[in-house]
């Protein structure tokens, strides 16, 4: 991971006409548990072949000859959102991030909250005691009825049990290996049964997670993000915003729920603002 991290820098670096060297920092969100002061990730179960704790702070820095600063994918994509993004005018925030998985990002009273290192796994909030199985190995969290890879598990089940769906064959068409959010949206406009069903499930787990949330924290906002949420876009958000009302213990007052302003982008902008900040400036 790191020898690619390396490569792709450094061609980035040649096209600035810069040398790696020279750079302040470098800034790196990942998804797993990451801690920031060991530099290491740990557990990021979507990411293919990945197992145990890795030290990516010092094995990606040895290589670039520059400072490396960690932090989770997700949180530091909804610290971007809240400075720069969609999430400007709120000063308590949950930025939920569908994509393969599904993570979160806490911002309260305008700092991102990390608690003891690992805050914000809104993907591995239980919605349904005993409910699907998650990537994770547990049941019922989030991201086992709104995470894409579990969603892809469970087309291919229904394929498999004789419903008919143009997922697949849209996926083929497109060159893909796996049901990438686009191959969802293309499916949803043909109206695809099967993709339909799963998109319905995902937005009703959402709900249920985030007004799980809300009533916890009583936030001011939620970003919605991730490949699966900006591809989709508001007719997305709105369906979730839908779900979410009826979970909500104060109805007549929900948050504000928007799409993510930075796009693919969002990731990379917070983790570059990672670089300068000191511990207290992360949140922890």
């Amino acid at each position: 991971m790191a020898q690619a991290m390396t490569a792709v820098l450094q061609a980035a670096a040649d096209d600035a006409g810069i040398d790696v060297t020279d750079l302040v920092g470098v800034g790196v969100g990942s998804p797993g548990a990451v801690d920031a002061d060991a530099g290491t990730v740990t557990g990021a179960g979507n990411l293919p072949g990945w197992s145990g704790s890795y030290p990516l702070v010092s094995e990606l820095g040895g290589m670039l000859g520059a400072p490396v600063v960690l932090g989770n994918d997700v949180t530091v994509a909804t610290e971007a959102e809240f400075r720069l993004g969609a999430g400007r005018p709120y000063r308590s925030m949950i930025g939920v991030f569908c994509g393969t998985g599904v993570g979160g990002g806490l911002i309260l009273d305008g700092k991102t909250w990390l608690g003891r290192g690992a805050a914000g796994e809104f993907g591995h909030l239980v919605i349904k005691v005993g409910g699907a199985q998650c990537p994770c190995g547990r049941r019922g969290c989030v991201e086992a009825y709104a995470g894409r890879g579990a969603m892809e598990l469970q087309a291919r089940r229904m394929v498999d049990q004789g419903q008919h769906s143009v997922l697949f064959e849209i996926m083929q068409r497109k060159g893909r290996a796996r049901l990438s959010s686009g191959v969802f949206a293309r499916a949803l406009d043909q109206q695809d049964r099967v993709a339909t069903f799963l998109v319905d499930r995902a937005v009703r787990a959402l709900g249920a997670g985030i007004a799980s949330a809300v009533n916890l924290l009583d936030l001011e906002a939620v970003i919605i993000g991730g490949g699966l949420g900006l591809r989709l876009g508001e007719r997305f958000v709105e369906s979730v915003r839908t779900a979410s009302r009826r979970h909500l213990f104060q109805p007549d007052r929900p948050p504000a729920m928007l799409l993510a302003e930075l796009g693919d982008l969002g990731g990379a902008i917070g983790a570059a603002l990672l670089v300068g900040q000191g511990p207290q400036d992360r949140g922890a």
